[in-house]
């Protein structure tokens, strides 16, 4: 639309946005709302949705839900109160939505809800009010019997448009599912490309994939290729709508994982959380511009920086996705794995992510760890237990100081915090403590008050069987506020 033609209607329309944003704002006092001056405000609202758990009839799966605690009122939505009421809410994806009890009523303190049905859906749940600061959403699934036995484990995502996964898999001993979940009701229509180390793999049913409104579409990789590829990257693009993404992988004799989205393209990344016991560590990387990308490796352990043996950098072609078997990288110290760019070329954005490989020849257990997105304030993983859950903290470049507070759970209590210090190139990991009782399930809240860039992940290990069943979640920022402009009434645009 040419502004010579634009409407009486629609400059009354943008008027009444733009005084209607300066009356939240403070714009009705100039001096309040200096030019190009924001302000960082609380959300009023999250979306996020959890996939399908497994089909197995020998699984058990708890959803906990959790929003921390806001430290004052001034960190409460715009426009609430205290005492203000609040939702947050767990809904199936089906004809007629239903509801998941109990919902969560208050922040500081999680709920949680179990269900061992082998055609359990997909959930949408949508926070406002108070409890969308911060909201998170953990997926616990427990299957102790049959060849699908193992510990699945995954943080609900937030809708968007595009996300990418290193560490797929088409291959024989593989059967991995793409889980696309749609929060709106119009259907979102979504392509999904397949990277190898050939670069793109043509797919026969990959574009143009409908995901029904308030519905859910799971998707096996193995049925878009033909080829039978040992290291895949995914890319998942959405046209028009939006989804939530996950991918569910399952090994013959290694048991199954969520793979979760990997961080945005990116010339810095870290992958928190390596277990010290971690028999097979194995990079997936992906270069996601024109130019070949020159990645130097680092694990960061307890007491500093070291290079990987044999694998101090990797090459990886545009493109294409790149390998390395890093093998038993941690030797009994648990580390995270950091990749810059080598200074032979200009940087390169790259995705990567790892599989991780517990126990002996017979009675193993695989896991995926993401590169993960740094905590810029604050975190949280939902579902913990006592004794079983480990957090893993990386400074990679300065000392930081983080605050981990356990907060009451499924069985009450009062909620425990304490302060860390990770020195500058290390990995701190630490149990975090329960809260009094310290019995059932509950939340962990990590929060950087000083110092350099922060990454975290939280592991699960609940052994079986002599089977070390584990899974690790990252843990990214919970974005709970956003950046907001300051505006002022400019009635200028009705003579544009």
């Amino acid at each position: 639309m040419n502004r010579s033609t634009l409407s009486l209607g629609g400059a009354v329309l943008v008027l009444a946005v733009l005084v209607g944003a300066a009356s939240l704002n403070g714009g009705d006092d100039p001096a309040a709302a200096p030019a190009g001056a924001s302000t960082r405000l609380p959300v009023q609202r999250t979306t996020t949705v959890c996939p399908s758990p497994s089909p197995s009839e020998f699984a058990d799966t708890t959803y906990a839900s959790f929003t921390p605690q806001a430290a004052s009122l001034s960190d409460q939505p715009a426009g609430t109160t205290a005492g203000t009421p609040g939702s947050a809410q767990l809904l199936t994806t089906a004809t007629k939505p239903a509801p998941l009890s109990p919902a969560l009523k208050q922040t500081g303190r999680a709920v949680a809800y179990t269900t061992d049905k082998p055609d359990a859906p997909a959930l949408i749940g949508t926070a406002d009010g108070p409890l969308a600061p911060g909201w998170s959403v953990g997926q616990t699934t427990v299957v102790d019997a049959g060849p699908g036995r193992a510990l699945l484990g995954t943080s609900c995502v937030t809708p968007d448009s595009e996300f990418w996964f290193a560490g797929a898999s088409t291959a024989d001993d593989r059967q991995d599912f793409l889980h696309l979940v749609d929060p709106d009701d119009a259907p979102a229509v979504v392509d999904v490309e397949l990277y190898g180390p050939d670069g793109l793999v043509k797919a026969s049913s990959g574009d143009g994939i409908t995901v029904p409104g308030k519905g859910a579409e799971p998707v096996l990789l193995s049925t878009l290729i033909a080829q039978k590829v040992q290291d895949l990257t995914v890319h998942v693009v959405v046209r028009s709508g939006r989804v939530g993404a996950a991918i569910q992988a399952t090994s013959a004799g290694k048991g199954a994982d969520w793979l979760q989205p990997a961080a945005e393209p990116a010339t810095t990344l870290v992958m928190p959380g390596i277990p010290a016991d971690a028999v097979s560590v194995r990079l997936v990387a992906y270069a996601t511009g024109t130019d070949d990308a020159d990645l130097t490796l680092k694990l960061a352990t307890s007491t500093g920086m070291i290079s990987p043996a044999d694998h101090e950098t990797l090459h990886v072609k545009a493109g294409m996705t790149a390998v390395a078997d890093l093998g038993d990288v941690t030797k009994g110290d648990a580390g995270s794995l950091v990749i810059t760019s080598s200074k032979v070329h200009a940087p390169v954005p790259v995705v990567a992510g790892l599989l991780i490989t517990r126990g002996k020849a017979g009675k193993q257990e695989l896991a995926f760890l993401p590169a993960t997105a740094p905590v810029d304030t604050r975190a949280t993983a939902a579902d913990n237990r006592d004794k079983a859950s480990t957090l893993a903290l990386t400074a990679p470049d300065k000392e930081t100081r983080v605050k981990v507070t356990s907060s009451p759970g499924t069985a009450g209590g009062t909620p425990v915090s304490r302060t860390v210090v990770v020195k500058a190139g290390t990995t701190t990991v630490l149990q975090p403590l329960a809260p009094v009782p310290g019995k059932g399930s509950f939340p962990v809240t990590v929060e950087r008050l000083s110092g350099g860039t922060l990454y975290a992940s939280r592991e699960l290990a609940l052994p079986l069987d002599g089977v070390p069943m584990f899974t690790v979640q990252p843990m990214a920022d919970d974005r709970s506020t956003v950046q907001v402009p300051q505006a002022a009434p400019d009635l200028k645009i009705l003579g544009k």
